[in-house]
């Protein structure tokens, strides 16, 4: 294990230039002090855990110090947002501190949220506070857990900054990783700036580093884009299947590697609604977590858009209608496993949407509900959750369907249904009423519970001694919190 001081960076995308990023030092925050930090990610770095309980590890990620060989960026990029194109964005309060490549010469990006101005800051003071960043690292590294794509997060450093949204809160900073904070939105801005060397760069940049396979392929940077489409594909059908929404798929939040990307005001579901907005400022419920699927597609368009100098309509449309097809494949498989079953059937696509109608108007919790289908027999299991649907004669001809196909699909014994259910239905989620009550200590400056929910967390699968708490329905308010971009 290594020692802060001990980490190699080689900073590949600030050798791009001027014309890419822009040169930003991070602004100190006031009395840093250590919030949380995950073990997981910091072994990303081959770093000892121990050494986030030091001193100099506040100071480096709360912006008071820096490595003599890093090269803090703040990237330049455009986007969609909410469908309308916003010529340039930007890391507004953000900046790549470096690459680091550790012992098993993997790269990963050290991105520092939260750290002041920028030229791309766009009126805003550059700052993050507590709450965002809480709930950015926990939704990282809960993802992660899940299996789920998703940048990761080493830390979470907060301090006596005052910072103004609604009303006066603490400024904080939260450390996060990934092989690479490349956008959709940097093609676009290239493109729609009409620079085609700097858009012939990036794309170059990011064959060459991220996508190296397909340069064997006759045409690397379709086959790149095609890798793509793959990605977003499997990534959303695993949203879809724990019931994760983003909040704000702008294309500006959209990772060219198909990670989640850029936590807002995301939410898993409670009670399962298809329509359920989680962004307070989406009036118009445009990433309502039924529509994610189709943003996708509208998404991966957006970037076709911008590939066109060097892919052809055709082949782009082409590659683009691999996407439905590919979702659908991804999340049938995961939502057979999460029923228990280990073959395919024609009809198990009208078994599941059968169920998640019966669900939606009844106020089902989602989570909770798969996992007790693997509590014990199919029998058993669903006499035991009927009284939770408001159709019974509806949930009873489902279950009959449904006690039919569990008989086909084998005649494995109810400790391994339950040990093959358990393990892809978690018992423990971000609740939004959780990372609340989290987020209420922490601003009070109790950091226990923050670090015991991403204990938690981190072992979705495993049920955890003493901590029934959080494997609970949540109380009513804890349904009707309001999340909004600012959060």
């Amino acid at each position: 294990m290594k020692a802060l001081d001990e980490l190699t960076f080689d900073n590949r995308f600030a050798r791009l230039g001027d014309a890419f990023s822009t040169h930003v030092l991070p602004e100190p925050l006031d009395e840093p002090r250590l919030v949380v930090a995950s073990d997981a990610a910091m072994a990303l770095l081959d770093l000892d855990p121990a050494v986030a309980e030091t001193p100099v590890f506040a100071e480096l990620f709360g912006g008071h110090k820096l490595w003599a060989e890093a090269q803090p960026r703040a990237m330049v990029y455009s986007g969609h947002q909410f469908g309308g194109y916003t010529p340039q964005l930007g890391d507004g309060r953000g900046l790549l501190l470096g690459e680091v490549y550790n012992q098993a010469g993997e790269h990963w990006d050290l991105h520092l949220k939260g750290a002041g101005m920028t030229p791309y800051s766009r009126m805003g003071d550059g700052r993050a506070v507590l709450r965002s960043s809480i709930r950015e690292f926990l939704a990282s590294e809960a993802l992660h857990a899940l299996g789920i794509p998703t940048s990761r997060a080493l830390c979470v450093i907060g301090s006596s900054t005052p910072v103004w949204r609604e009303k006066q809160e603490r400024g904080a900073m939260v450390l996060r990783l990934a092989p690479s904070h490349i956008r959709f939105g940097h093609f676009e801005y290239f493109y729609y700036t009409q620079k085609p060397e700097q858009l012939a760069e990036l794309a170059e940049h990011v064959l060459n580093l991220h996508y190296p396979e397909c340069r064997e392929q006759p045409e690397p940077y379709l086959a790149m884009f095609r890798e793509i489409v793959e990605r977003n594909a499997e990534m959303i059908a695993k949203w879809q299947a724990y019931g994760f929404c983003h909040g704000v798929m702008n294309t500006d939040n959209m990772s060219i590697l198909g990670i989640t990307f850029d936590f807002g005001p995301f939410a898993f579901l409670d009670d399962f609604d298809a329509h359920f907005i989680c962004n307070h400022s989406d009036h118009e419920g445009r990433y309502s977590f039924s529509n994610q699927v189709p943003i996708g597609q509208w998404n991966l368009s957006a970037l076709a858009q911008a590939l066109t100098p060097f892919i052809s309509v055709d082949a782009l449309k082409e590659a683009l209608g691999l996407y439905l097809p590919l979702y659908q494949a991804h999340y049938l498989d995961l939502m057979r496993r999460r029923l228990g079953l280990t073959t395919a059937e024609e009809d198990d696509q009208k078994l599941v949407e059968h169920l998640l109608k019966l669900m939606q108007n009844s106020g089902v919790d989602y989570a909770l509900f798969f996992r007790r289908l693997g509590d014990e027999s199919a029998a058993l299991a669903v006499a035991r959750l009927r009284d939770d649907f408001v159709d019974l004669a509806g949930f009873d001809a489902w279950a009959e369907r449904y006690k039919a196909r569990v008989a086909r699909d084998g005649d494995d014994s109810e400790a391994q249904r339950r040990e093959r259910m358990h393990a892809v239905n978690p018992l423990y989620i971000l609740r939004n009423y959780l990372a609340q009550n989290a987020i209420a200590a922490a601003e009070s400056g109790d950091y226990s519970e923050v670090r015991r929910l991403h204990e938690v967390l981190t072992k979705p699968f495993e049920e955890q001694a003493g901590m029934e708490q959080y494997a609970q329905r949540p109380p009513d308010w804890g349904k009707h919190l309001e999340i909004s971009c600012s959060s």
